[in-house]
């Protein structure tokens, strides 16, 4: 059974940074890409970033780039967000998402930026 569990997100000033995490099981992880997702409240949800299997190919949304980075660690089938010069437009719920057979997603981990 595929599983997805995020964490790391908080409250954080503008400017600040945060690390998401998305462990991940069920599946032989280094195998598929994975991504990250937002949504915020009244929009519908939105690719943030997506990383290949090996970690070679990296994609970004445009209104992230440069301030956060995609990374995933095989060795512990988890992937990272970390997120700099966050914005209170980065605001949302983060979800990380892959797709085998189906798509799954994790249960979401709050982000919320405001000083």
């Amino acid at each position: 059974q595929v599983r997805l569990v995020e964490s790391g997100g908080g409250l954080v000033q503008p400017g600040g940074s945060l690390r998401l995490s998305c462990a991940a099981s069920g599946f032989t992880f280094s195998a598929y890409p994975m991504s990250w997702y937002r949504q915020a409240p009244g929009k519908e949800r939105e690719l943030v970033a997506s990383l290949s299997g090996t970690g070679g190919f990296k994609n970004y949304a445009e209104s992230v780039k440069g301030r956060f980075t995609i990374s995933r660690d095989n060795a512990k089938n988890t992937v990272y967000l970390q997120m700099n010069s966050l914005k209170p437009e980065d605001t949302a719920v983060y979800y990380c998402k892959v797709t085998l057979w189906t798509v799954s997603w994790g249960q979401g981990t709050q982000v919320t930026v405001s000083s």
